[in-house]
């Protein structure tokens, strides 16, 4: 990969763009291999950066049931 994304986003914006001259026809073969490396790298990023992401709203999911448990239990 050229250099890792700063966000999620930027990652999935440089995915697109790989897409978009992977179907260019003018697109040399060994363009596109690198293309696919980089597209590759860019795809594990974003699920490790997708899987962090869940991760924190599973945390936050469980400290909010904790907090609705002690209320109700406080009634």
């Amino acid at each position: 990969m050229k250099k890792a994304p700063k966000t999620f986003e930027e990652g999935l914006s440089r995915l697109q763009e790989i897409l978009s001259r992977m179907q260019a026809q003018d697109t040399p073969l060994a363009e596109s291999v690198k293309l696919y490396a980089e597209a590759a790298d860019l795809i594990q990023y974003c699920n490790q950066t997708l899987n962090t992401a869940k991760l924190q709203i599973d945390e936050i999911d469980d400290k909010l049931q904790q907090a609705v448990q002690d209320t109700e239990d406080l009634l």
